[in-house]
């Protein structure tokens, strides 16, 4: 027998997220490993204490960005998106099903302006060691996937170049996604480099003919 179903897109219905959200998903259980509560107290100094509009709460915001690493979801903006309609993800974040989501500019922004580079780094070593401790991080085993291409570079055409050893991961992404978000709303893009620390440094050989190309030995 045929049967159509119908769609009630109007439908009240009591529902509870916590039940919605699978037990054994990955999200609870490193809920259940680290106490992210921690988070405040490398953030703390970073915010006026009496002054000012209420803010995001900063463990939802590193909470975000852990959910981009962890599924390697290419963009901020993205990462925003699938939290949005997905509840494990929501349920993670503490965020009801009819509570909007933080906006992918305001996160970027707080990583951009207030927390700074080692608060950051800080806050992500610490969750590492946290999933290390309960067993869900191991150290022994590193798999890379790779392919190395001829490159067309003449290997005597070679400079020198200082570089940061701690790559800025976010900087750069987060500044372009707020000024396509900028101009989107008709304002003007922010201007201005990447950064400001005056971090360690490393030397690189870089090819005049190929900068994008690495040199490797056999």
């Amino acid at each position: 027998m045929l049967v159509k179903e119908r769609s009630e897109w109007n439908t009240l219905e009591m529902v509870s997220l916590d039940e919605l959200a699978p037990q054994d998903h990955l999200l609870r259980r490193i809920d259940r490993t680290v106490d992210f509560t921690h988070i405040y107290d490398f953030v703390e100094d970073l915010y006026c204490a009496d002054n000012g509009r209420p803010s995001v709460d900063p463990v939802v915001l590193f909470k975000i960005v852990l959910i981009q690493h962890l599924y390697g979801i290419p963009s901020l903006r993205r990462t925003v998106e699938e939290i949005r309609m997905n509840l494990a993800c929501r349920w993670f974040l503490g965020y009801r099903l009819d509570e909007p989501v933080p906006r992918f500019a305001t996160v970027s922004y707080n990583f951009r302006h207030r927390f700074t580079e080692d608060t950051i780094e800080k806050v992500f070593t610490w969750i590492l060691h946290e999933a290390q401790k309960s067993g869900y991080l191991s150290p022994e085993v590193l798999f890379l996937d790779g392919t190395h291409i001829k490159a067309n570079a003449n290997l005597n055409k070679k400079v020198k170049k200082a570089i940061p050893a701690a790559a800025r991961t976010y900087e750069k992404q987060l500044m372009e996604e707020i000024n396509e978000d900028r101009k989107a709303h008709g304002k003007k893009p922010f201007d201005g480099g990447f950064g400001s620390g005056t971090g360690k440094s490393k030397e690189i050989t870089v090819s005049t003919t190929d900068p994008e190309s690495g040199n490797t030995k056999a």
